[in-house]
Protein backbone atom coordinates (compact mmCIF):
# COMPACT_ATOMS: atom_id res chain seq x y z
CA UNK A 1 0.00 0.00 0.00
CA UNK A 2 1.08 3.44 -0.91
CA UNK A 3 -0.20 7.26 -0.13
CA UNK A 4 1.00 10.22 0.87
CA UNK A 5 -0.68 12.97 3.46
CA UNK A 6 -0.55 16.29 3.73
CA UNK A 7 -0.27 18.03 6.73
CA UNK A 8 0.11 21.31 9.14
CA UNK A 9 2.03 19.96 11.35
CA UNK A 10 6.08 20.25 11.39
CA UNK A 11 8.05 17.71 10.25
CA UNK A 12 9.29 17.35 13.57
CA UNK A 13 5.65 17.26 15.08
CA UNK A 14 5.11 14.30 12.53
CA UNK A 15 7.97 12.87 14.16
CA UNK A 16 6.90 13.13 17.41
CA UNK A 17 3.36 12.03 17.13
CA UNK A 18 4.72 8.87 14.82
CA UNK A 19 7.00 8.12 17.95
CA UNK A 20 5.20 9.09 21.06
CA UNK A 21 4.63 5.70 22.98
CA UNK A 22 3.20 7.37 25.65
CA UNK A 23 -0.61 7.55 26.91
CA UNK A 24 -0.89 10.00 24.52
CA UNK A 25 -0.19 7.77 21.74
CA UNK A 26 -4.25 6.83 22.30
CA UNK A 27 -4.89 10.23 22.38
CA UNK A 28 -3.46 11.29 19.18
CA UNK A 29 -4.39 8.34 17.10
CA UNK A 30 -7.67 8.25 18.20
CA UNK A 31 -9.40 7.04 15.03
CA UNK A 32 -6.61 4.65 13.97
CA UNK A 33 -5.45 3.24 17.28
CA UNK A 34 -7.92 0.45 19.08
CA UNK A 35 -7.17 1.28 23.53
CA UNK A 36 -8.12 -2.36 24.14
CA UNK A 37 -5.21 -4.05 22.22
CA UNK A 38 -2.71 -1.42 22.40
CA UNK A 39 0.49 -2.45 24.41
CA UNK A 40 3.65 -0.77 24.43
CA UNK A 41 6.16 -3.60 24.71
CA UNK A 42 9.68 -2.38 24.33
CA UNK A 43 11.39 1.36 24.60
CA UNK A 44 14.69 2.70 23.36
CA UNK A 45 15.54 6.14 22.41
CA UNK A 46 15.14 6.06 19.30
CA UNK A 47 12.92 2.59 18.59
CA UNK A 48 9.83 0.81 20.16
CA UNK A 49 8.45 -1.99 19.83
CA UNK A 50 4.35 -2.03 19.57
CA UNK A 51 0.98 -4.24 19.39
CA UNK A 52 -1.94 -2.30 17.67
CA UNK A 53 -4.48 -2.77 15.90
CA UNK A 54 -7.29 -0.30 14.14
CA UNK A 55 -10.62 -0.09 15.75
CA UNK A 56 -12.61 -2.69 14.05
CA UNK A 57 -10.15 -4.47 12.17
CA UNK A 58 -9.89 -8.54 12.78
CA UNK A 59 -6.21 -7.72 12.70
CA UNK A 60 -2.87 -6.70 14.65
CA UNK A 61 0.52 -6.63 14.63
CA UNK A 62 3.09 -6.35 16.82
CA UNK A 63 5.86 -3.98 15.04
CA UNK A 64 8.46 -2.44 15.66
CA UNK A 65 9.35 1.18 15.02
CA UNK A 66 12.91 2.84 14.20
CA UNK A 67 13.23 6.45 13.77
CA UNK A 68 17.18 6.48 13.70
CA UNK A 69 16.80 8.78 10.94
CA UNK A 70 14.52 11.70 11.80
CA UNK A 71 13.02 11.74 8.70
CA UNK A 72 12.26 8.61 8.16
CA UNK A 73 9.84 5.81 10.53
CA UNK A 74 10.20 2.45 9.75
CA UNK A 75 8.11 -0.01 11.17
CA UNK A 76 8.62 -3.97 10.87
CA UNK A 77 6.04 -6.53 11.91
CA UNK A 78 7.39 -8.62 14.57
CA UNK A 79 4.23 -11.09 15.36
CA UNK A 80 0.32 -10.24 13.69
CA UNK A 81 -3.06 -12.19 14.02
CA UNK A 82 -2.90 -12.96 10.35
CA UNK A 83 0.65 -15.18 10.71
CA UNK A 84 2.66 -12.53 8.68
CA UNK A 85 5.34 -10.08 8.15
CA UNK A 86 5.08 -6.57 7.26
CA UNK A 87 7.45 -3.80 6.54
CA UNK A 88 6.89 -0.65 5.81
CA UNK A 89 8.19 3.61 6.31
CA UNK A 90 6.83 6.64 6.78
CA UNK A 91 8.71 9.62 5.03
CA UNK A 92 8.69 12.86 6.36
CA UNK A 93 9.56 15.99 4.11
CA UNK A 94 8.88 19.77 5.01
CA UNK A 95 6.58 21.72 2.25
CA UNK A 96 6.88 24.99 1.26
CA UNK A 97 4.90 27.31 3.66
CA UNK A 98 4.61 25.14 6.40
CA UNK A 99 3.79 21.53 7.16
CA UNK A 100 4.90 18.38 6.24
CA UNK A 101 4.55 16.03 3.45
CA UNK A 102 4.67 11.98 4.34
CA UNK A 103 5.14 9.16 1.68
CA UNK A 104 4.00 6.28 3.68
CA UNK A 105 4.93 2.19 2.34
CA UNK A 106 3.45 -0.39 3.71
CA UNK A 107 4.05 -4.19 2.41
CA UNK A 108 2.03 -7.45 4.32
CA UNK A 109 3.63 -10.35 3.46
CA UNK A 110 3.08 -14.40 4.62
CA UNK A 111 -0.21 -14.52 5.31
CA UNK A 112 -1.56 -17.71 6.60
CA UNK A 113 -4.74 -18.53 5.46
CA UNK A 114 -6.47 -17.26 2.42
CA UNK A 115 -9.30 -15.98 4.13
CA UNK A 116 -6.70 -13.33 5.79
CA UNK A 117 -4.50 -12.84 2.25
CA UNK A 118 -8.12 -12.28 0.17
CA UNK A 119 -8.97 -9.49 2.78
CA UNK A 120 -5.41 -7.86 3.17
CA UNK A 121 -5.60 -7.47 -0.60
CA UNK A 122 -8.40 -5.81 -0.54
CA UNK A 123 -7.70 -3.70 2.55
CA UNK A 124 -4.24 -2.44 0.78
CA UNK A 125 -5.96 -1.58 -2.55
CA UNK A 126 -8.53 0.70 -3.75
CA UNK A 127 -9.92 3.42 -1.80
CA UNK A 128 -8.02 2.22 2.15
CA UNK A 129 -5.10 4.53 1.40
CA UNK A 130 -7.13 7.27 1.04
CA UNK A 131 -8.88 6.84 3.58
CA UNK A 132 -6.04 6.31 6.21
CA UNK A 133 -4.58 9.57 4.31
CA UNK A 134 -7.34 11.80 5.85
CA UNK A 135 -7.74 10.13 9.69
CA UNK A 136 -3.38 10.50 9.70
CA UNK A 137 -3.93 14.27 8.30
CA UNK A 138 -6.75 15.16 10.78
CA UNK A 139 -4.84 13.41 13.66
CA UNK A 140 -1.69 15.18 12.80
CA UNK A 141 -3.22 18.68 12.26
CA UNK A 142 -5.17 18.35 15.27
CA UNK A 143 -1.62 17.42 16.93
CA UNK A 144 -0.09 20.33 15.57
CA UNK A 145 -3.10 22.56 16.71
CA UNK A 146 -2.46 21.08 20.32
CA UNK A 147 0.39 22.25 20.47
CA UNK A 148 0.15 25.43 18.77
CA UNK A 149 -2.05 26.07 21.68
CA UNK A 150 -0.22 25.11 24.71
Amino acid sequence: MLFEVETKASPEQVLRALTDFSSRRLDTWSRTLDPKRYELREEGETWAVAKEATPGSPFWVVAHYDWSDPAVVRMSVRESSYGGAGDGLVRITPRPGGGSHLAVEWENTGARRVRDKVLLTVLHKGPMGRMISRLWAASLDRYAEREAGS
